[in-house]
């Protein structure tokens, strides 16, 4: 199973197992990540699982949609490697990536 480092805005790393087919955001949920909030429940709705991709993983994903990009302009402090964690979707050639959970929580 694919792991993923979730760096949480207080600066603790968190590397947890997240299954392939699940998305970067249900790891988050299911391990109890601070900051991964999800009030959509992943429908690429609220831009509450704002994160920023490690710079060396960017290449590795899958370019974003329209409504991703559309979201993350509702985002806070929106950066060049900002994605919603909701968008991206495990599989074996994600394993190791690095997430920095965003500030999403007023």
């Amino acid at each position: 199973m694919p792991k993923v480092t979730y760096i949480t805005t207080d600066g603790i790393h968190h590397e947890v197992q997240v299954e392939n087919g699940y998305s970067v955001m249900e790891g988050a949920i299911n391990n109890n990540i601070e900051g991964i909030v999800a009030e959509c429940g992943g429908a690429c709705a609220c831009a509450t699982c704002h994160s920023y991709i490690d710079e060396a993983w960017l290449d590795k994903l899958p370019p974003m949609d329209d409504m991703e990009d559309s979201m993350l302009d509702a985002a806070y402090e929106r950066r060049p490697n900002s994605r919603l964690t909701c968008q991206i979707e495990m599989r074996p050639g994600l394993d190791g990536l690095i997430v920095h959970v965003a500030e999403n929580e007023a």
